[in-house]
């Protein structure tokens, strides 16, 4: 069984860039235009994925089709706005879940939940020009390949619903836990690590937005060597991991696949690895990891407490 990380992002990578608002990429802050109609800062008008998108009024109805999106959404506050969301968001609690889908995105089922915004991450099947021709205003936000595409997601998200403030204080939050851990973690130590999306097992190189994370600790990407590491998410042998011996390994199909230290140790020509010897094996949470949303900073401290434990063991 493939992560949803690995399942979502190497379906919609291919897909157009996420949206931005602020100047990061060459693109121009999300405009808004007062209307007396429509109440402060409406109608609004954000770069998205999918191109200029004009909200008239303050979104009352949203339909969130990416779990990264409602986390999003709920954390800068337009959680009461939010009325049904995909299969899969189930972060926080109180998301209202539905059986819709992000993979396989209906129009009529999402048209049926009569929403005033849709946000979502990848256009299958045609969905975005089908909730257009009905006049539904479409957010378009792709997976993030570096943390300031995700703090462009964040932001526009706040323009378009209407709680900018509360955007701009989640952006400013992650950004200095994640400099601070940065900042203070040991980087003379060359160490490297190994991060498994599945147990096939796919990886991510350091072009990603994991690798980005990761990066930001001084950490080797062993998946940047791999044949096919252009792609971003590379499909890894364990003859190839076995003979890169990471220093760490971060395992991201726990809840998956219920990979951990022992089961790795099983594999073939896995036991005698540096990171299982010396238990420098890390179990993320899969959700966490999976998404670039506001808890990246929380993976961002899993990353720093990992890198400090193993300097202090050499």
């Amino acid at each position: 069984m493939r992560s949803a990380f690995a399942g979502v992002l190497l379906g919609v990578l291919a897909l157009a860039g996420c949206g931005q608002t602020g100047t990061t990429g060459g693109q121009t802050a999300a405009s808004a235009t007062p209307a007396a109609s429509s109440g402060a800062g409406f109608p609004v008008t954000v770069q998205a994925g999918n191109g200029s998108v004009t909200i008239a009024e303050r979104p009352r109805r949203i339909v969130s089709l990416n779990p990264t999106a409602t986390e999003s959404l709920f954390a800068i506050g337009a959680g009461p706005q939010v009325i049904a969301v995909d299969d899969l968001s189930n972060h926080p609690k109180e998301a209202p879940k539905t059986a819709l889908s992000g993979f396989k995105p209906n129009a009529e089922a999402i048209i049926a939940q009569k929403p005033d915004l849709v946000v979502l991450s990848n256009d299958l099947g045609g969905v975005v020009t089908a909730l257009q021709k009905v006049k539904v205003p479409v957010l378009l936000e792709p997976a993030a390949t570096k943390l300031a595409e995700s703090y462009d997601q964040i932001t526009d998200l706040g323009a378009a619903t209407g709680n900018a403030d509360g955007a701009a204080k989640v952006v400013a939050g992650m950004r200095e836990k994640i400099e601070s851990l940065a900042a203070a973690a040991p980087k003379d130590h060359k160490l490297t690590y190994y991060h498994e999306l599945d147990v096939t097992p796919y990886s991510a190189t350091s072009g990603t937005f994991i690798g980005e994370i990761y990066g930001l600790f001084g950490l080797r990407n062993i998946a940047d060597e791999a044949p096919d590491a252009a792609g971003g998410y590379p499909k890894l042998s364990a003859e190839f991991v076995a003979k890169a011996d990471p220093d760490l390994i971060f395992l991201a199909d726990v809840k998956c696949c219920g990979q951990s230290r022992e089961t790795l140790a099983k594999r073939p020509g896995w036991g005698g690895l540096s990171a299982i010897k010396n238990d420098r094996v890390v179990r993320l949470d899969d959700d966490i990891v999976s998404r670039w949303g506001p808890r990246a900073a929380e993976f961002a401290q899993v990353v720093a407490d990992a890198v400090e434990k193993a300097a202090a063991d050499r």
